[in-house]
């Protein structure tokens, strides 16, 4: 089969080549893969951080060609999205089946590959915030792929959402997903938040966590600014002013080590199959055009998902 290998020789750092087919373990089932989504993450860390050969993609949507040995997961013939560590650029996925949703009938299979990775972090980033039901929640990097869908899944919590994001272009959609407020800078939140969702890091961290109010959570999910958070011990306390800023906690989300994900990809595709979830696919084509793809995700010029369809490079 082909899949897209790390190779740090070339320019690109990724090339097509010829590897062996994956060997299941006895709860992973095989995929025929249709159509794969990229993510920033997955390019900005993993590939720099992968041994040569190494097959990686969170996200892929296609068919059951095997079922798993232990008689877990969906049948051979469906359709399904698939999350994981790695695996996903490639013919072929072995994934387990905690780890598949299934597609609702007649939907697009291209469309459903967006909503693995970047929708099951928003809301299991959402749900780690508790209720935010008439509460103010701040999500940083709001203009990425797991921002859109926070803002989205927070407004439906019944949050009032604060999106921050440094590029006002984006602040029309952000609204249309259901941002209440746009600021370009955690520091210029007026009001303490309830929760915030943040996927920045560095500054952006420290920043986001003294907007808390008392028994506020913060869910770190992310690092896009590459940068290290140094907190000033002064802001883990609270101003003695301020009654109301104490008791504040951050929590970490990291994807690959969640469980349970299976309920979670087959909800997120029907909602996303009806409409009421959009998954903001910014950009479709061919997956021998990934590299092209990946350097807009990368460069910050792709806001939004990226969906890529599979099929025999062999082929004109």
């Amino acid at each position: 089969m082909y899949a897209f290998i790390v190779d740090h020789s070339v320019s690109e750092q990724l090339r097509l080549a010829e590897v062996p087919e994956p060997v299941p373990a006895a709860n992973e089932l095989i995929v025929q893969v249709e159509a794969i989504s990229l993510n920033y993450g997955e390019l900005a860390f993993g590939v720099w951080h992968s041994p040569d050969g190494s097959v990686l993609g969170y996200d892929a949507a296609g068919t059951v060609i095997r079922g798993a040995r232990d008689g877990s997961g969906p049948d051979v013939g469906t359709r399904v999205l698939t999350v994981g560590a790695a695996g996903g650029w490639a013919e072929l996925r072995s994934v387990a089946t905690d780890l598949v949703g299934v597609v609702p009938s007649g939907a697009d299979v291209a469309t459903m590959s967006a909503g693995g990775t970047a929708g099951a972090t928003a809301l299991r980033a959402v749900r780690k915030l508790g209720s935010v039901l008439a509460k103010r929640v701040l999500i940083t990097g709001s203009s990425g792929g797991v921002g859109r869908f926070a803002v989205q899944l927070a407004r439906r919590a019944g949050a009032h959402v604060v999106a921050a994001t440094r590029d006002p272009e984006q602040d029309a959609e952000l609204r249309a997903l259901g941002a209440h407020e746009i600021v370009r800078h955690p520091a210029d939140l007026d009001t303490p938040a309830a929760g915030v969702i943040d996927m920045v890091g560095g500054s952006h961290l420290q920043t986001s966590y003294t907007k808390l109010a008392s028994g506020g959570t913060l869910v770190s999910v992310g690092h896009a600014a590459e940068a290290v958070a140094a907190f000033d011990y002064v802001a883990m306390f609270a101003d003695p002013d301020a009654r109301d800023r104490h008791d504040r906690t951050i929590v970490s989300l990291h994807l690959p080590a969640e469980i349970g994900l299976a309920d979670d990809l087959c909800w997120l595709g029907r909602e996303m199959a009806e409409g009421r979830l959009d998954p903001q696919v910014k950009r479709r084509g061919d997956w021998r055009d990934l590299h092209e793809a990946a350097s807009l995700l990368i460069n910050q010029k792709l806001h939004g998902k990226a969906v890529l369809t599979v099929r025999d490079p062999t082929t004109p």
